[in-house]
This record gives C-alpha cells, structure tokens and sequence, in this order.
C-alpha cells in the first residue's frame, strides 16, 4: 500500500510554501517562493496577486515532485492565508487593483476618525479593531479618495479568494478571512449591512460564506496539469493563518495559548462561541459555527531586535548580540524598551506609536540594551495575555513558534514573565499542518479538529524561575505605567 499524504499551502505575506505531511504530521517535503511587496507611496503597502497566485502554483508543483508523491498517494490540500488582504475585481474576476495587505496604513485618518463615531459599535458586531489594517477601513479610504479601482469594482476578494476563484471559478470565502475584514458578523457568521453601507458596498460585492471544512474540487484543467495532480484532488478552504497556527500548535482546548514571533507577533487562544473585549484590546474572529479565536498581534516582534542590531552597527549574528545580554540582571539594570518601533497593534491599536528606551546612563551597555530589548517585546505580548484573560480566564498552557523562539534566552525571558512552562514544537510549520489537518476533517480522514493532539511533533519545555518572575512583575508594573503615560506624545 502506498503512502499518504496531505499538502498545506500556507500563503503568508513574505513567501507561499507548500509542505507535505503524511498522517501523523511528519514532513515528508517542502516547497517555498518568496513574494515581493511594493511600497508606492508612503504608508502604502501592495503585493500583485497574480505573482502571488503563480507562486502558488509553483510550490505545489515542486513539493509533489520533492516528496516524490504519486497522484494516489495525494488525499488533500488545505490552505492557510494572511488575513486582512483586499483587492478590487472586475465582472470577469481580473484585478483592477494590486492587493492592498494588512501593513498597508494608508486609511489612518479614516481609522481615527470612525473611532471618535461609530468605531467601537462597528467593533462590538465585528470583533475586528478598528486600524488601517482591516479591509473595513482600506474600503473607506476607497470611497473617501474616490480611488478608481474602487468606483469600478464588481466584487472584493482577499487573496485567498482570488485564488480560489481563479482555480475553482467559485467565489466563496471561509469564516476567518470573511470576518478578518471586519465586515463580518461574527455573532450570526453573515455580512453585517450596517458596516457594508459605512464601507459604501453590498454584499453581493463580497463572496459566499463558508465553513473551513468546505470541499472544492473540479480544479481548473491547466492548473492542474502544471502542478501535477488529478482535477478531481479536494482542496478543504481552511482558514486564516492564525487560526490554523494554533491548530497546528495543538493549542485549541480551552486555556491553551498559543504565541508565534518571527518578525511580527501574536498571541491567540481558541473558545467556544464570539465573545469581544469591550476596551477593544484584542480581537475576536471567526472559526467554526461554535467557535472563535481570539487574540492580539504585535506589529513588534524580531523585528525590534533586528532594528536594534541595525541601530548599533553589530555585524555578527543575533546569537552573538545577545550573548552578554544572558549576564545582564533581570529588569537590565533599569532600562525599560518599549518596542513600539514599527507603530503598534495590540494593546494599544496605534499606528503612530513610537519606540522608547527608558532610564539610560553612563552605566549603560550594549547588553543591557540588548536584554532590555528581549524584555520589552515580552512584556509587550504579556500585555496583551492580561486583555485574553479578562475574556478566557488564565492560561493553561502556553506554546511558543516563530523565528524568535530559537533564542533560548528569550525563551526563558516568557517563561520567566507569565511564570508558567514554555512549550517549543520542533517544527516551525504550524500552520501548513494546521491547514493540512483542517483538509484531512473536511474529507472525513480525520474525526476531529481536537484530534491533532494525537498527531504533533515532540515538544521542548522550558520551565519558569519564580524568583525571576516576581521580579518581573514588578518591572512589569513601571513598564505598563510608562506605555500609558507616553502615549498622550504619539500623535
């Protein structure tokens, strides 16, 4: 009998990969292009989607003939994809516009200004803060700006609705990317009309909403024979890459939570039904029928340390920029780092938040720095814990991914600061197996979503010093005052 195996293709702002899983979670291949992104003006940030689409088709070519995969051994494709995306379409579903991403700031003042009027209303239907990254706002600036590709669209798709429209010739849309538009209600799963008119579209606009175990087959013909597989290969939707990051972490019983930092971060944990933070802390999007995530994202993960790096002209690697940071005391002798050096989302939803080293003297290095930098990005994503918690109560486990968590020095930094155990998977594709196993659900291989417990990689745990963490709780106490006192000079 031959193998067999599950794609994920995980569609991500800086790359789309495709990996290969046979039934258990083991990485029989990978696949990876990367995707440019253009910066046209200030505060505009924009990918071609059919760069993005051919990249796609791409890696699924080359991940079946890197595992080496026969036609029948392939059972199903999930996928996995940024959220926030928008694009302006016409009636034969080509772009009118380039994809507008979630980094895109360009609707800042539409942002501020639905604030001050109907923003948290919006967000209490929604559970989508109110920020330049949401579609919701992006469609504002259109109407606003009078923005041409806007005025002659007949549809708006994300990116992975384009995908599936140019494959598939369907226009349908899973609960996770519908309600990252923040059009989406996420207490009956349907366009919500009162945020549409506020947009100036219908929802005739938008596309068919469904479940993340919706089954598309009938692929299109060439597409099928580039990448090499039978047109009759179901591909399961899936869902937003967050969401399908935690699955693929194991971190969806409740009380389990999930952090991923590469460049930027976030911090998520699944439950049952839509609650939403009233103080629009963190946000709340849809899953399944029964179930949300909910959560927060930092737009101030690696990348603060890397700004760090840059700033002081350290040539060696991060692990060499941080080796005497490991000897500097807890609290790194009086500096506080507020890591808000690429504006922020949560907690604080404010583009124009800036950075902030706090207590400098002459006594000062460039490990103390370093470790003040590490402390800042933690104490920033345990913030953001302290808003889930008011909605899902404490944490009972806690994973870690994401390129940061290589450095066991921040590792024991989070274990530290939440003073619980860390848990590091040894694979770094979370959400390529949480969309693989999403398509192994629809397809009826797999009996349940909670079933991936039994199906994970082996896990690394590093254990808290409690000593150090009431330690950091008091360091923590001065950092949250200084983020609130300083935020009156960020505009």
């Amino acid at each position: 009998m031959g193998r067999e195996l599950a794609i994920g293709l995980d569609i991500g702002t800086t790359s789309v990969k495709a990996v290969v899983f046979d039934l258990t979670g083991n990485l029989i291949a990978e696949a990876e292009e990367m995707v440019t992104t253009n910066y046209p003006n200030p505060d505009w940030t924009e990918q071609d989607p059919q760069e993005v689409e051919r990249a796609s088709v791409k890696v699924m070519k080359e991940v079946i003939e890197n595992a080496k995969a026969e036609a029948d051994e392939l059972l199903t494709v999930g996928i996995s994809c940024a959220m926030h995306s928008i694009i302006c379409m016409d009636e034969q579903n080509e772009p009118l516009s380039q994809m507008l991403i979630w980094s895109d700031a360009r609707s800042s003042e539409q942002a501020e200004e639905l604030l001050q009027n109907d923003g948290l209303d919006i967000f209490s239907r929604t559970g989508t803060p109110i920020h330049p990254m949401s579609p919701l706002l992006k469609l504002i600036w259109m109407k606003e700006t009078n923005y041409e590709p806007y005025q002659r669209a007949a549809y708006f798709m994300s990116m992975k609705e384009y995908l599936l429209q140019k494959w598939f010739g369907k226009r349908v849309v899973d609960y996770s990317m519908a309600s990252a538009t923040g059009l989406l209600n996420v207490k009956n799963l349907e366009w919500d009309a009162e945020t549409l008119a506020i947009a100036g579209i219908t929802k005739e606009q938008l596309s068919e909403i469904v479940p993340p175990t919706e089954i598309l087959t009938n692929i299109d013909e060439a597409v099928a024979k580039e990448m090499g597989i039978s047109r009759e290969l179901p591909f399961v939707i899936g869902a937003a890459d967050g969401q399908l990051a935690n699955l693929g972490s194991g971190a969806i019983s409740p009380g389990e939570v999930n952090v991923s930092v590469g460049t930027s971060g976030a911090i998520r944990q699944f439950i049952e039904g839509a609650p939403v933070n009233e103080q629009m802390e963190t946000f709340t999007y849809a899953f399944s029928d029964d179930t949300s995530i909910i959560g927060g994202p930092t737009n101030n993960g690696g990348i603060a340390l890397q700004w760090f790096k840059d700033l002081i002209g350290f040539s060696g690697s991060h692990d060499e920029l941080l080796a005497g940071a490991k000897e500097v005391e807890i609290g790194s002798n009086g500096i506080i780092f507020l890591p808000y050096v690429n504006g922020e989302r949560a907690p604080i939803w404010n583009g124009r938040a800036k950075g902030n080293f706090y207590g400098l003297s002459v006594e000062h290095h460039k490990d103390h720095l370093a470790r003040a930098v590490l402390e800042g990005i933690t104490f920033n994503i345990y913030q953001i814990g302290k808003s889930l918690e008011k909605i899902a109560g404490e944490p009972k486990k806690i994973s870690v991914n994401g390129g940061l968590s290589k450095s066991q020095l921040w590792v024991q930094i989070m274990a530290d600061v939440f003073g619980q155990d860390i848990y590091i998977s040894d694979t770094h594709h979370n959400a390529a197996w949480g969309a693989a196993w999403t398509a192994l659900v629809g397809i009826g291989k797999a009996e349940s979503f909670e079933a991936i417990k039994e199906n994970l990689p082996a896990e690394k745990v590093t254990h808290p010093n409690m000593e150090n963490h009431e330690l950091y709780l008091k360091v923590y106490e001065k950092y949250e005052k200084l983020a609130k006192d300083l935020a009156v000079y960020f505009d």
